[in-house]
């Protein structure tokens, strides 16, 4: 069942985009006055289709893309035929560069503006929910991960690469992770040291197999969700109720029960258990690997900052935008060496995990207006076949006033859907190799 909701959610997600994306290109062409043959969301086989005019508005069988079909144009359908003769006043072809520069940039445009209105309702709707750093005064929980790069539990992070910060989520923020030679600064016994931050850390965080949870605020906590069959649920334990002891060991911070399950692996325990201002003695054995099995929620004061629709606005736009740095931060880390690609990049099936197995509104729409940002970005890129392509050549003739011959188009076309298409492969063949080895 849960695959099923993250491929629904893939697809519906993905046709919202493309739609959209070609719409761009359609309505920056009928303005300029280009006839448009076929608008698609989705690749052939034809599920169905209608004409509207001169336009044939279809679905594809294949939801993984989309296309518009311009006059004239050199594209990915390849249909040279009739190139030899004379332009129509209708081809793409016989309009001016710059008009055919903002049809090809028209899906980008879309795309990016689509982004914006996304976050900009996110943040104005919900507001932003915040950990204040001053509220972190009990240290950190270090995981795996996080002792892996030298990091204690009670650790007090008061610096992040020599800054310091109000909202705790900017120790984990990705601009810490796709920066070179990010450090902490913590508080230990009352000294300052400093933690390098390795430069392909992100890979280790993105790794399923052996990832697991990096860091959070220490403090008090409750239960917040009891995993089916697992010890929690055959103790007793249920949603609100907070650990204060086990055994004799007091329970005041999470810390403090990850460090007394983990000397009790695969051990009976005794818990003492507040619930309902009432304490209660439960029993349990634990995991092999010293777990309960049960979600916490900790107890600590969040504070939100609510926008109004002006500042939601600022807010939403930098949040958009800041997908695209990301990106090219993330690409410039691939090109210096520094992470693997193939740990980096996802296809379809990545992206569908991405989403999750159940279906949360909130989080589709933020993943949306994250992809359509991401799309922007990839389309950008001066790859034949891809928009930035077309953009490429466009500036070319529009700098030097000679345009790139016909031949040449269809030459540069073909290259480029053959690097298209090997990309695709070769993120299919990533994701499915990783649902194997992680």
């Amino acid at each position: 069942m849960e695959a099923l909701i993250m491929a629904g959610q893939l697809i519906l997600g993905l046709s919202i985009l493309v739609g959209l994306h070609e719409f761009g290109h359609l309505i920056a062409a009928k303005a300029f006055g280009m006839r448009v043959e076929q608008y698609s969301i989705g690749f052939p086989p034809k599920l169905f289709g209608f004409k509207y005019g001169e336009t044939e508005y279809s679905l594809g069988a294949v939801p993984l893309g989309g296309f518009v079909k311009i006059s004239g144009m050199v594209d990915e359908s390849l249909d040279t035929d009739k190139l030899s003769e004379e332009p129509k006043p209708w081809e793409f072809r016989s309009k001016p560069a710059w008009q055919r520069l903002i049809v090809m940039m028209g899906g980008i445009i879309v795309n990016v503006i689509t982004g914006i209105i996304i976050f900009i309702a996110i943040v104005y709707i919900d507001g932003e929910k915040y950990l204040p750093a001053s509220e972190a005064k009990y240290g950190i929980v270090a995981y795996d991960l996080a002792k892996q790069i030298g990091l204690q539990n009670g650790d007090k992070i008061v610096k992040v690469n020599g800054k310091e910060f109000t909202d705790f989520d900017e120790v984990t923020s990705s601009k810490v992770f796709l920066a070179s030679n990010s450090y902490y600064t913590v508080e230990r016994n009352g000294k300052l040291i400093d933690i390098p931050i390795p430069n392909d850390f992100i890979e280790k965080l993105s790794d399923k197999k052996s990832a697991g949870p990096f860091l959070e605020a220490n403090g008090p906590f409750e239960v917040a969700r009891v995993a089916k069959d697992q010890p929690a649920e055959k103790a007793g334990l249920k949603a609100g109720d907070r650990i204060i002891q086990v055994n004799q060991t007091p329970v005041n911070y999470f810390s403090d029960l990850l460090q007394v399950l983990g000397d009790n692996k695969s051990k009976p325990v005794t818990l003492k258990v507040l619930r309902d201002s009432k304490e209660l003695e439960l029993k349990a054995t634990l995991t092999p690997e010293g777990k309960l099995g049960f979600q916490h929620s900790p107890l600590l004061k969040f504070a939100t900052i609510d926008y109004t629709l002006g500042q939601a606005a600022v807010k939403g736009t930098d949040k958009a935008f800041g997908v695209v740095f990301d990106n090219i931060k993330a690409f410039g880390k691939i090109f210096r060496g520094e992470v693997s690609a193939t740990k980096s990049l996802s296809g379809p099936i990545g992206i569908a995990q991405f989403f999750g197995g159940t279906w949360v509104w909130e989080r589709f729409w933020y993943i949306v207006g994250l992809l359509s940002m991401i799309l922007a970005f990839m389309n950008f890129l001066p790859i034949p076949a891809l928009d930035g392509g077309h953009v490429m050549f466009l500036m070319y003739e529009i700098v030097s006033g000679r345009s790139p011959s016909d031949k040449f188009l269809e030459v540069a076309q073909k290259v480029g859907m053959v690097i298209l298409l090997s990309l695709m492969v070769f993120a299919i063949a990533n994701d499915t190799f990783k649902i194997f080895t992680q």
